[in-house]
C-alpha cells in the first residue's frame, strides 16, 4: 500500500485533482466528507460543536449550519482551534478505519485540506501539493463559489502559506493551467504513484 497525502490551499483545485486520481484507480479518503459525517445530526461530534459554539450554529433542520459556523471560526484563530480540536480526532480515527479496509496493493490518497497546518506529512509515504497562485485562488473562490472577497481572503489567511505547503511537497501539481493540462499532469503523477506502489519505493523527493 502506498499512502499519499493530498493537499492544497482553498481554491487551488485540489478537489478536481482528487477526483481525477480516484478515476485513475486511487482509493480516495476525503477528510472533508468525513468531517461532515462526524458532525451529522445525532452524532457526538455535533453535540460537542453545539456545546462549544451554541445552538446558533444549528440550521432549522437540526443539522450544522456550516456557513454560519465558518463565518465564526475563520475570523478567529482561537475559535478555529477549538473546532479543530473537536473534529480532527474524529476524522483521523475514521480515516484510519477506511485505510485499513483498502487492498494491500492500493494507492490510498488522503485528501486533507489542513495537512500542512496540522503537521500531518509524516503520516504519509509522500505528499502531493496542488498549487495555484493566490490570485487564482481568490478568483475561483469569488467567481466560482460565490464568496465575497473579504470572506475568501479570510479563509485563505486562516490556512498555511503557499510557501509552507510547498516545503512539505514531494510532488507538486501546478493548477495555474488549463483543465486539459491538469488532466495530463495527473496522469503522469498517477503513473509514478503506481510505479512506486509496485516497487515498494514510496518516497519521491521534491518534484516540480
Amino acid at each position: 500500500m502506498l499512502k499519499v497525502g493530498l493537499t492544497g490551499g482553498i481554491g487551488a483545485g485540489k478537489s478536481e485533482v482528487s477526483r481525477l486520481l480516484a478515476e485513475s484507480g486511487a482509493v480516495l479518503i476525503d477528510a472533508d466528507r468525513i468531517a461532515r459525517e462526524v458532525v451529522a445530526p445525532g452524532t457526538p461530534g455535533l453535540a460537542a460543536v453545539v456545546e462549544a459554539f451554541g445552538r446558533e450554529v444549528l440550521a432549522a433542520d437540526g443539522g450544522l449550519d456550516r456557513p454560519r459556523l465558518g463565518s465564526i471560526v475563520f475570523a478567529d484563530p482561537q475559535k478555529l482551534a477549538v473546532l479543530n480540536a473537536i473534529v480532527h480526532p474524529l476524522v483521523g480515527a475514521r480515516s484510519r478505519e477506511l485505510e485499513a479496509a483498502a487492498p494491500e496493493d492500493a494507492v490510498v490518497v488522503h485528501d486533507v485540506p489542513l495537512l500542512t497546518e496540522n503537521a500531518l506529512a509524516p503520516l504519509y509515504d509522500l505528499v502531493i501539493v496542488v498549487d495555484a497562485s493566490p490570485e487564482t485562488q481568490l478568483d475561483r473562490l469569488v467567481r466560482l463559489r460565490g464568496m465575497t472577497e473579504e470572506d475568501a481572503r479570510a479563509r485563505m489567511a486562516a490556512q498555511a502559506t503557499r510557501e509552507k505547503r510547498l516545503e512539505i511537497a514531494d510532488i507538486v501539481i501546478d493548477n495555474d493551467v488549463s483543465l486539459q493540462r491538469l488532466r495530463e499532469r495527473v496522469r503522469e503523477v498517477w503513473a509514478e504513484l503506481v510505479r512506486r506502489a509496485r516497487s515498494g519505493a514510496p518516497h519521491a523527493g521534491a518534484q516540480e
